[in-house]
């Protein structure tokens, strides 16, 4: 499996990794990417935190 994690407040910035620890890091390298071609946006009035959670499923083929 992987972690997915966006920015909603920077359009299309997002990234994915094996581990959290990965994710971490590969989304700290977007959002500089993304800073660096891209105006910085107003601060958000309302700011929604949405977490991380791992789900495992067992394959079931016929």
């Amino acid at each position: 499996g992987y972690y997915y994690a966006s920015i909603p407040s920077l359009p299309g910035c997002f990234t994915q990794a094996k581990t959290y620890e990965e994710l971490i890091r590969r989304l700290d390298e977007a959002i500089s990417l993304y800073l660096e071609v891209n105006e910085p946006p107003e601060p958000d009035e309302l700011r929604e935190f949405v977490g991380v959670q791992r789900v495992e499923v067992e394959s079931c083929q016929g």
